[in-house]
């Protein structure tokens, strides 16, 4: 051996020696938010990377990649880029590292360190990056990531000029920085197992005795040696009392392998969840290797027992009929990207208004809707993305199908979830996709209390029925109203029962009602959703979903669909007070409150007949002072199978002047609402709508500023639209423009938050109208 060799072997030998004695932090670290400081490029054309002198835009994620207008005419569709350069730390040497996206839309293709790592075809749910091989310690790493949110055949649905929503761009919800020690629990969505990777918790049984439950835990020896492991659950509740621990016996994992960790639990006496009592326990997993704590998993769970049947539908072992909506997750603007307070106020609303459950129409909800969801007791029927659409290229399929799985596999541990649509609305499926689809289902969530369901009668669990689609109501089939109280009425072959239906003209018959339509037009989209849902509850269905909770834009079409229960700006309409009525007044829910609303603006001349919404027993009304009447619910064949049918009073408005009613249950007054005819415009007052959350700050929040225009006395003025200007002085800026007119008397802004939060003051002023300020405080 020369001395060349000598030396050449020495060298490597002392380059090991220092490698092996370097200290590894084995230390468990939490995700890291990876949000902030990425730059933004909207290219023009479709260039596969981008330009050398391309004008790069600091952004903070969730980010759009284009501001669209309130009313979208022609929305962008393009190539756009996000890059970032990020540091590593000492700690996350040794480590197994992934940088996840929830979603970004629609095809993401990312390079790390000038690599191609992915191209990932679906914008709706979570990919990971796996950037070990490449990461960088000693200098900044590149991410760098290519979106294409154009029409694409092999992802769906149709074209967006002749799609019923939109489907706007960007990296439009968050991504993580995950660092993992080699022996670590895998990403369910990364992992590719069936029915695992991650922490998989599955209820098996629940009642007010006892709740039965499975936990499996997936766990990876990414290193070079043997390692043995042992896993612990910790199970806290909403108190922080540890009812639960469960330990596994040791496992000797082999270098390069993989395995699965089965326990089972029977609590005694536990907090079972449901709509009226949203109760959540902390799961928190700890897993040991070689007798070192080396990962930790955090996850929310509520104990419940669900049961489906062509009879009805059982909640830990009671008889339940729910409630519910359909969401389009757009805001005005800024599209999907909403921050996560954002989402959560969505939610808030949703409860807020009377309703128990959500229809994700037509493609999987955020991360942050769902917990809130678990939160606030809403269950969700959660979809696959598809409407109107089945490409022909194989792909389409396959991909459709591994969303299917996708899905299952993020949101299988929400208490939040009812079913699992795994179907593509309003398309012709072939039977061969449905089977499979229905087969992934079980595949995927191997436990009782897990349905499929779909908008066709085979295969699925649960049959998924449009009111405008009603042929037979199959009674040997689990029947979910999907949609109704908008298209039958739009297509004008619904409310011919009606009285007063041959009188209406035909935009004044349809629910798509904006929000200053009027008392008139208002109204009937009330009376349509009313007579809708009382059909709707003589049949065996267990559930209903009103179509829809948010007026929204769509591709196909030039205006809002004003078919909501809100406007896009989240402001209520007459028939957001009807829903609200039917929640049953509680002591113990703080959804179920005393509900009072005279659903009229009480003009002379205009206002007919005076209808309140409200769960009272008894509603007394007064017209200036005098009393009309007191009495119970109207019931009529429009009504009767309502739980809370409104009250009709035959009083009319023939001079300005106030109408109050009074709400009474058990004999007891338990609610007040008053109209006052309006005079003038005079004065404006500011309204931050928080929706049970406060502004938050380094989260790119964004949330809505009211200023209601009122007359001289501080009551509303409906039927002006004069413009508003809104100033902002702290942190925080107005986007799409702060200079709106009122709609019914209301102008609305978009306010985003920025990082440092503090002190933010509002200033809304208008010609002739004494300005309002507010202030907020960020913390």
């Amino acid at each position: 051996m020369n001395n060349k060799t000598i030396v050449a072997l020495l060298a490597i030998g002392l380059s090991v020696s220092w490698l092996s004695c370097r200290r590894v932090d084995l230390s468990v670290l939490e995700p890291e938010n990876f949000n902030h400081d990425w730059l933004f490029y909207r290219a023009e054309g479709t260039p596969d990377l981008p330009p050398s002198d391309a004008q790069w835009e600091a952004v903070d994620l969730p980010h759009t990649a284009h501001i669209e207008p309130l009313v979208i005419i022609d929305q962008w569709q393009g190539i756009s880029f996000y890059k970032k350069e990020f540091g590593l730390k000492e700690e996350h040497r040794g480590k197994e590292l992934f940088i996840k996206f929830e979603a970004a839309m629609n095809v993401a293709e990312v390079w790390v360190n000038d690599t191609k790592m992915i191209t990932n075809m679906n914008g709706w749910l979570p990919f990971l990056v796996n950037i070990t091989p490449l990461a960088r310690f000693d200098e900044l790493n590149t991410i760098l990531v290519r979106l294409d949110n154009r029409d694409n055949p092999i992802t769906g649905p149709k074209p967006l000029e002749i799609l019923d929503f939109n489907m706007f761009g960007g990296i439009y919800r968050n991504a993580w920085l995950i660092a993992k020690n080699p022996v670590h629990i895998t990403h369910p969505n990364y992992a590719n197992v069936v029915a695992g990777g991650g922490v998989f918790f599955a209820n098996l049984s629940a009642n007010a005795d006892s709740a039965a439950f499975e936990i499996k835990t997936h766990v990876r020896n990414a290193s070079e040696q043997n390692s043995t492991i042992r896993v612990e659950h910790r199970l806290v509740d909403r108190e922080g009392v540890l009812v639960a621990t469960l330990r596994s016996d040791r496992l000797e994992l082999e270098a390069g392998n993989a395995a699965e960790i089965v326990q089972n639990h029977v609590l005694p006496n536990p907090l079972l969840w449901s709509p009226n009592h949203p109760n959540l326990y902390n799961l928190e997993t700890r897993l040991y290797a070689d007798g070192r704590l080396s990962d930790v998993y955090a996850t929310r769970v509520g104990l419940r027992e669900i049961r489906i049947t062509n009879e009805g539908m059982w909640l830990n072992g009671e008889q339940i009929v729910l409630r519910g909506v359909n969401r389009h997750q757009e805001y005005p603007f800024v599209g999907y990207a909403m921050s996560d307070a954002a989402q959560f106020r969505d939610a808030y609303k949703i409860k807020h208004a009377g309703f128990d459950l959500v229809r994700a129409s037509h493609y999987p909800m955020s991360p942050a809707f769902m917990h809130a969801c678990d939160e606030l007791g809403i269950f969700v029927l959660n979809a696959i993305m598809g409407w109107q659409y089945f490409g022909e290229d194989e792909k389409f399929a396959q991909l459709a199908l591994e969303q299917c799985r996708q899905l299952i596999r993020r949101d299988r541990n929400h208490a939040s979830v009812l079913a699992w649509e795994l179907s593509l609305n309003e398309t012709d499926m072939p039977v061969w996709f449905t089977e499979e689809a229905h087969a992934i289902g079980r595949e995927e969530f191997p436990y009782p209390g897990s349905y499929t369901a779909g908008w066709v009668r085979h295969p699925y669990d649960i049959y998924l029925e449009a009111r405008q689609h009603r042929h037979g109501l199959f009674p040997e089939l689990p029947l979910f109203v999907s949609e109704y109280g908008d298209w039958e009425y739009y297509a004008q072959n619904a409310g011919l029962t009606q009285h007063e239906w041959r009188n209406l003209l035909p935009y004044e018959r349809n629910s798509r009602q904006a929000r200053d339509a009027g008392e008139k037009r208002l109204l009937q989209q009330a009376f349509n959703i009313q007579e809708a849902h009382n059909d709707n509850r003589a049949t065996h269905a267990f559930a209903d979903a009103f179509w829809v909770m948010f007026d929204y834009n769509r591709g196909m079409g030039h205006n809002h669909v004003h078919s909501g229960v809100m406007d896009i700006f989240r402001l209520p309409k007459f028939t957001w007070w009807f829903y609200k009525s039917q929640r049953t007044f509680s002591q113990d829910n703080p959804f179920s409150k005393p509900v009072l609303f005279i659903a009229s603006h009480w003009q002379p001349g205009v206002s007919r007949g005076v209808r309140v919404f409200s769960n009272a027993d008894e509603v007394e009304l007064f017209v200036d002072g005098v009393s009309k009447g007191r009495q119970k619910p109207t019931i009529t064949s429009f009504s009767k199978n309502l739980l809370h049918p409104p009250f009709e009073f035959a009083v009319n408005s023939t001079k300005a002047g106030t109408i109050t009613a009074k709400g009474f249950i058990n004999g007891q007054e338990v609610a007040t609402h008053s109209v006052t005819t309006p005079g003038v415009p005079a004065k404006l007052t500011l309204e931050i709508d928080y929706s049970g959350m406060p502004p938050q700050k380094w989260a790119n929040d964004v949330l809505f500023v009211y200023a209601h225009i009122l007359d001289a006395d501080g009551n509303p003025v409906f039927g002006v639209a004069n413009t508003v200007e809104f100033l902002v002085d702290g942190d925080a800026e107005i986007i799409g423009g702060n200079m709106p007119n009122a709609v019914a008397g209301i102008a609305s802004v978009l306010l985003r938050i920025g990082r440092s939060g503090g002190t933010i003051t509002l200033q809304a002023q208008g010609e002739g109208l004494q300005e309002a300020i507010y202030t907020l405080q960020v913390e």
